[in-house]
């Protein structure tokens, strides 16, 4: 299927679809992050994991037969009204149209986030996409943002990878997600 574009070559965002990811999504999700850097790849195990046993707490955007989006989180079991969001890819072809920030409500909007109330992730301190997706999205939500040092380049990961804050998002009322999405 070679489904339509508009003038500049981008995907049409009128014609993705969300869905929950399937355990056959898996490799394509591994193929659509290794497409996406500064993402870091996992294993294509990992990325398995998150769509056979992640999948209510995560979301694919296919377009067509192509997958050109995928989010991965899951709820805290020490902390229930916490959705932990491990991972956000866009396709390149798919950017600039409010796609990432789909996907976050698609997935805050299900009954498993009914209780919901906060938004936890990580975010190197020079990754300026994921960051302008947080705050936008916090600002939807009429929530407050904070972040602090979590994972440090040395203690953590040996100067192999920047260091991450942890950000987190909220209170916010969910109740009020459908409304905003």
């Amino acid at each position: 299927m070679n489904p339509e574009k508009n003038d500049r070559g981008k995907i049409v965002p009128a014609k993705i679809v969300l869905r929950e990811p399937a355990l056959e999504d898996g490799m394509s999700v591994f193929r659509l992050i290794g497409r996406c850097p500064p993402l870091d790849t996992n294993s294509s195990y990992c990325n398995l994991l998150q769509c056979g046993r992640f999948s209510r707490t995560s979301v694919v955007a296919a377009y067509g037969d192509a997958l050109v989006g995928f989010i991965s989180g899951f709820r805290l079991h020490e902390q229930p009204d916490v959705l932990f969001i491990w991972q956000v890819a866009v396709d390149e072809k798919a950017r600039g149209g409010g796609l990432a920030m789909r996907m976050l409500f698609n997935i805050l909007s299900r009954p498993q986030c009914e209780h919901v109330r906060y938004i936890e992730t990580t975010i190197t301190s020079d990754n300026v996409p994921s960051w302008s997706l947080f705050r936008a999205l916090a600002r939807k939500l009429s929530a407050d943002i904070q972040s602090c040092d979590w994972l440090d380049r040395q203690a953590h990961f040996d100067g192999l990878h920047e260091s991450e804050s942890l950000v987190r998002i909220g209170p916010f009322n969910p109740e009020q997600i459908g409304s905003k999405s």
